[in-house]
């Protein structure tokens, strides 16, 4: 599979810092951003590249060659191939695939120049393949989704709505941003409705005709069905301003990078839901029910900066009990995601038991009223959420306010941590004791 690496943009934000090469060239720990790109792809076999540059092209193209070359910080190998497509004239971050459509035989990865990540690409091009859409975005949470731009999806994660920045937004959200890591099909480019003739030449206005990729080619697609996203919580950093360069480089000389990859065993700090992240009122059945308790949004974030995911496990009987919808309680917890959006902190992955073994209640749903696995004490979420995100359980912990939380933990071989329900700050001091 080919691979279009985007990297003619200027670099305004970063420019107080680097003002004098092009952004991908900005080293980090002795080596360009677009370098480490390179060798993440090529361990994973993706090693045919294309590499659209413009603003001080030539320093990127004299640094890596036809990419069969000696790199001047390692001195190994680039041990890839690449071609290139020089922007004399700009042309929006994407015209220039309709310039190079004739190398576009097949899907291709197309990727941005100035991130940092270390990703599964090889299952993320599977889950590509296997949903058969024409695009596939890359997408995951981050700590201020509430001046990010958005991706709305259906559940079987079907792109519904592309909500901008500027865009208004449902009160309730997921917290799910494009990361700009994508697959692409070229029949995108062939159905967009833009002439590939016409990219970088005056039109009747006299402007020059430049395609931007989110507007022009993927916000268009969102509600056609044609286009899904891929939800993970693998390291994705965009390293565009003096801040994120500096976070971005602790984290990849601290081993958090390499370490979010899903194809390396990983370590969770499983959370039950009511009474340790938000209050416990009975059976929740609203979502202005839900309120956070004092002091676990900081646990959560804490979370997020450890490198253990945060995984919620949730028994949430009232499914089979006919008193909330799915609708109603995806509702609840968008609210949830919001909540903690707002105070930097996110859930990587949410499992609930809809399952409830007793009949009698009026509205149940039947098939739902069976003994299943994956109500808790039982371990079965614990182990669906191993087996999605490769999981260390034994490396992991259980953190409830019962102890049907501490048994599913024991039983899943994780750790278990017993909290006093609705207690302010409980799930911060556990969570502090097991990170430091």
């Amino acid at each position: 599979m080919k691979v279009v690496i985007m990297a003619g943009g200027r670099g305004t934000r970063i420019s107080s810092l680097f003002s004098d090469i092009p952004k991908p060239m900005i080293q980090i720990d002795g080596r360009p951003v677009l370098e480490h790109e390179l060798e993440r792809l090529r361990e994973q076999g993706f090693d045919d590249i294309i590499i659209t540059v413009s603003h001080m092209g030539d320093v990127i193209m004299d640094y890596f060659g036809d990419g069969s070359g000696i790199s001047p910080a390692t001195g190994k190998p680039f041990g890839v191939r690449i071609e290139y497509y020089n922007e004399e004239t700009p042309l929006g971050n994407t015209g220039a695939l309709f310039k190079m459509r004739d190398k576009l035989t097949e899907d291709f990865l197309l990727l941005n120049a100035d991130a940092m990540f270390d990703i599964d690409f090889n299952k993320f091009v599977e889950y590509h393949r296997s949903h058969g859409g024409d695009v596939t975005l890359f997408t995951h949470p981050n700590s201020h989704p509430y001046d990010s731009g958005l991706i709305i999806a259906d559940a079987d994660h079907r792109v519904e709505r592309w909500l901008a920045k500027e865009d208004e937004r449902p009160e309730y959200y997921d917290n799910r941003v494009n990361a700009g890591l994508h697959v692409l099909s070229p029949s995108v480019l062939d159905n967009s409705g833009i002439d590939g003739e016409s990219v970088g030449k005056p039109g009747a206005d006299g402007k020059v005709l430049k395609v931007d990729l989110d507007r022009n080619l993927l916000k268009p697609l969102a509600g056609t069905g044609r286009m899904y996203c891929y939800d993970s919580p693998e390291y994705v950093k965009d390293m565009g301003t003096p801040e994120r360069f500096e976070a971005v480089s602790r984290d990849l000389i601290n081993g958090v990078v390499s370490s979010r990859n899903l194809s390396r065993p990983q370590k969770a700090i499983f959370l039950d839901r009511d009474g340790t992240i938000n209050e416990y009122v009975g059976f929740l059945r609203e979502p202005e029910e839900l309120r956070l308790i004092d002091g676990a949004a900081e646990a959560i974030r804490l979370i997020n900066e450890s490198g253990y995911l945060a995984v919620v496990i949730t028994n949430q009987p009232v499914i089979a009990r006919g008193e909330v919808s799915v609708a109603k309680l995806e509702e609840i917890h968008r609210r949830m995601a919001t909540l903690l959006g707002h105070e930097g902190a996110y859930i990587d992955a949410l499992y609930y038991c809809p399952h409830h073994p007793d009949s009698g209640f009026e509205g149940e749903v039947r098939e739902l009223k069976i003994d299943c696995a994956c109500r808790k004490p039982k371990p079965g979420l614990l182990l669906r959420a191993a087996e999605d995100y490769n999981i260390d359980l034994s490396a992991s912990y259980m953190i409830g306010d019962s102890e049907i939380d501490v048994e599913a933990g024991e039983r899943a071989g994780c750790t278990s941590i017993l909290i006093e329900r609705n207690k302010p700050f409980a799930l911060l001091d556990a969570v502090r004791d097991i990170v430091g």
